[in-house]
């Protein structure tokens, strides 16, 4: 048969597999660049790469993360733990009570939230920190290409002209994003809760010294950006695993589980000579900055093992991306 006579109804199949990109996919593929002239009609297009293009895309992640409804559900229960911490402190404390059951329990701070809302920002991060926030951004991280590649659009985006290398660095950049965001919604959370159920004023530090309430927004600004950089080493893992599967499900149940263990073997006592280089050990370091003066030495050493595993395993999945073979 030759081609003339292929059926039409084959040929409006062809077309409709061909046109099944989705709205985002078109758009970024007339961002990727111009068609240049041909010597006919019929002649293909060859696109180059506008200079903003990158901008673009990233533009097109953040807009497509941040409006799915599973990423407000995240970002909606990380806002809920610091007013369920606050309403239980007050509740607890009511009768005059110290938080905490006098005993020093619960999340680091929790015993200074009664005497100064702004606690309950340090509080809130410091019980988020170990699970929540990993977590919500094991998810995130874990769907940035299995589930693309679970959607069928992972193929379309790299005809955009994404490139492999750009695109998974545009991932990372919007898992990265969330990060930050995703921290400073608990920590705005739990301002916002302790300035109405709680005192704000001066504080005091670990060290015993009294700061103004100014310096210590301030603090809780830095302590926030340290937080969201101490999931640098998650959003990476998160990344290279979403590169072996093509299920989004399977790729964040498995960056979830691999956070779960490696926390419980950062608590076995056996294991001490193996945790500095686990990268939720020195998560909690943050703290160190509401010391006058400051502590620096476990912040430096929290923020170079995150950027270690972030070199690591963002090379990983850089050599297996760059390597997979996208069928979908």
């Amino acid at each position: 048969m030759s081609r003339a006579e292929v059926p039409a109804g084959r040929k409006r199949t062809s077309a409709a597999q061909g046109g099944a990109s989705t709205a985002r996919d078109r758009e970024l593929a007339t961002q990727g660049g111009a068609r240049s002239p041909g010597t006919g009609s019929g002649t293909p297009a060859v696109r180059t790469p506008r200079a903003l293009w990158t901008f673009g895309l990233l533009r097109s992640e953040l807009v497509t993360t941040f409006r799915r409804w599973r990423t407000i559900a995240l970002l909606g229960v990380l806002a809920a733990v610091p007013v369920l911490i606050g309403v239980a402190i007050r509740i607890e404390t009511r009768d005059g009570s110290s938080a905490g059951g006098g005993g020093g329990g619960g999340p680091a701070f929790i015993a200074q939230v009664t005497n100064n809302g702004l606690f309950l920002v340090f509080t809130a991060l410091a019980a988020t920190l170990p699970f929540f926030l990993p977590m919500a951004i094991g998810v995130i991280a874990g769907d940035a290409i299995a589930g693309e590649a679970n959607a069928g659009t992972l193929r379309y985006l790299l005809v955009a002209p994404a490139g492999r290398t750009r695109l998974l660095l545009t991932k990372y950049a919007t898992t990265m994003t969330f990060c930050l965001v995703a921290t400073v919604v608990v920590a705005v959370s739990a301002l916002a809760v302790g300035a109405l159920l709680f005192p704000l004023g001066e504080l005091t530090t670990i060290s015993g010294t009294r700061i103004g309430l100014a310096e210590g927004l301030g603090r809780a600004f830095l302590i926030a950006l340290v937080v969201a950089a101490s999931l640098i080493g998650v959003a990476a893992l998160g990344l290279f695993v979403s590169t072996l599967t093509n299920s989004g499900i399977a790729a964040m149940a498995t960056t979830v589980g691999l956070l779960i263990t490696v926390q419980i073997l950062d608590q076995i006592p056996q294991l001490h000579a193996f945790q500095p280089y686990f990268f939720s050990h020195y998560w909690l370091s943050f703290a160190d900055l509401m010391r006058d003066p400051v502590y620096w030495d476990d912040l430096v050493r929290n923020l170079g093992l995150q950027g270690l595993y972030a070199v690591v395993f963002g090379s990983a999945a850089w050599a297996r991306f760059t390597a997979k073979d996208i069928t979908a």
